[in-house]
């Protein structure tokens, strides 16, 4: 998940490389354009197929599987900038004639970038607000899902969270405020999307997943989705983080608690600023450090301090506060959101380790809360499958089948109806809707949503 690491008008912003947009093949098939690393460019189909593209001549690129770096045979080219259309393996494709509006609005005395998309047409079409992880980058420039969602029928808002990309203020991860800035968001959404706008609710992947509850809490919307998110705190992923780590590298139970009770050491330096536990850190690393194992205690951000001399972590100490809150409970939240939920994870996830999460969730779904939860058990970080390389690393191949189909349609209906490729979907029966109405007393409205009380 890498934790550490009144509107006015926008004038519209090109993107960085004309050829980004969604196109419409020959054989129906919606393929993405979006931008890359060092002047790549990445395709994505709704089927979860992708490749990254490297310019081979002027207006001709050649494709390569996944993220794996070989050749796939793909070539595509473009017509001359501004492009309308291009050739993908073979097929014509004209770009899809997305209504874009670029805006500017205002959360917590911060002036924040925004952009709504919306399918051609004037018919009424669900809008989710796409909330952005823990990433400094652009959402603007690189959530791929602001082309993706409105290809389906279904618009999409991104915005740059604060401190990145071209929005004011300070990154931060201070959930609280970043949920603020999220109901800014939908907010402007609703604003915007006016008469089209038949239902909003919210996506957040990875650090989202504890951003997007807390938002819906705020204000209403009419459903929240998140993406290989996490119901255990920040503490707990780097615990978790760890242990998998550990278990799937084959050691015992007795080694894998010796490494956790590492990353205990190194999490409480870091969630302190570095003004306590390092003593204790120099001990345990002083006892372990000469271990075999000990080169594989990773984790989240365990990693981060334990190369680090103390001398050089008090230096670093403040490359690592983001005010991040490292004890925040997700649960009293989740248990108090009334509309539809849906969870994706994956089964594989070493960033965001899904097992207790699971376990959470589907204790909620088992007391009828409005909560559908999808596991696609060969899914990583990110919902892609993998191959594992030469050297032992994980090389992904493709987003999960049927992810983006999912995403659409639980923003159109609140609710999923069939088969979404592996997907292994628990859901709550159709009592949700008596929990719903039992408990309808708790939920908030604009006037008088509170906060959310963050430890």
């Amino acid at each position: 998940m890498a934790l550490l690491f009144a509107s006015l008008p926008l004038a519209s912003h090109a993107a960085d490389r004309c050829e980004v947009g969604i196109y419409r093949l020959a054989d129906g098939e919606d393929v993405d354009i979006g931008p890359s690393d060092n002047g790549t460019l990445r395709w994505r189909k709704l089927d979860g197929t992708s490749g990254a593209l490297r310019q081979a001549a002027p207006g001709h690129w050649q494709s390569s599987y996944g993220w794996t770096g070989r050749a796939d045979g793909i070539e595509v080219s473009f017509h001359a900038c501004p492009t309308e259309g291009l050739h993908f393996g073979g097929l014509a494709g004209r770009r899809l004639p997305l209504a874009v509006t670029e805006t500017r609005f205002v959360s917590r005395g911060t002036t924040l970038v925004g952009r709504l998309l919306l399918p051609p047409g004037k018919s009424r079409v669900p809008v989710v607000v796409l909330v952005h992880g823990a990433e400094h980058d652009s959402a603007r420039r690189f959530n791929y899902l602001q082309r993706l969602l409105p290809s389906q029928g279904v618009g999409a808002f991104v915005y740059d969270k604060r401190g990145t990309g071209r929005s004011g203020g300070q990154y931060t991860q201070d959930f609280d405020l970043l949920a603020d800035d999220a109901v800014a968001a939908m907010r402007e959404a609703r604003r915007l999307a006016g008469r089209r706008l038949s239902r909003i609710g919210y996506q957040g992947g990875s650090q989202g997943g504890w951003v997007v509850p807390l938002a819906t809490r705020r204000a209403p919307v009419d459903f929240a989705i998140v993406s290989f998110g996490l119901a255990v705190s920040v503490i707990d992923e780097d615990q978790q983080e760890i242990a998998l780590e550990m278990q799937l590298k084959g050691y015992r139970p007795d080694i894998v608690a010796k490494g956790q009770a590492i990353g205990a050491a190194a999490e409480r330096v870091i969630a302190s600023g570095a003004t306590e536990g390092l003593d204790a850190l120099d001990a345990i690393r002083a006892r372990y450090r000469h271990e075999p194992w000990y080169k594989d205690v990773h984790g989240n951000y365990t990693w981060v301090v334990l190369p680090l001399s103390r001398q050089q972590i008090v230096a670093k100490s403040g490359a690592f506060h983001f005010g991040t809150p490292f004890h925040y409970d997700p649960m009293p939240t989740l248990s108090a959101v009334t509309v539809p939920q849906l969870w994706v994870l994956g089964g594989m996830d070493l960033e965001a380790p899904s097992a207790e999460t699971s376990r959470r969730l589907q204790r909620l779904i088992a007391a009828r809360h409005p909560i559908t939860l999808a596991l696609y058990p060969g899914a990583e970080h990110g919902m892609t499958e993998f191959e594992i390389g030469p050297h032992g690393e994980r090389l992904s191949t493709r987003y999960a089948p049927g992810y983006f189909r999912m995403l659409a349609d639980f923003a159109r209906h609140g609710s999923l109806v069939g088969a979404y490729g592996q997907a292994r979907i628990t859901r709550t029966d159709s009592a949700s809707t008596t929990w719903r109405d039992r408990h309808s007393d708790r939920r908030v409205t604009e006037k008088t949503a509170p906060n959310d009380a963050l430890p």
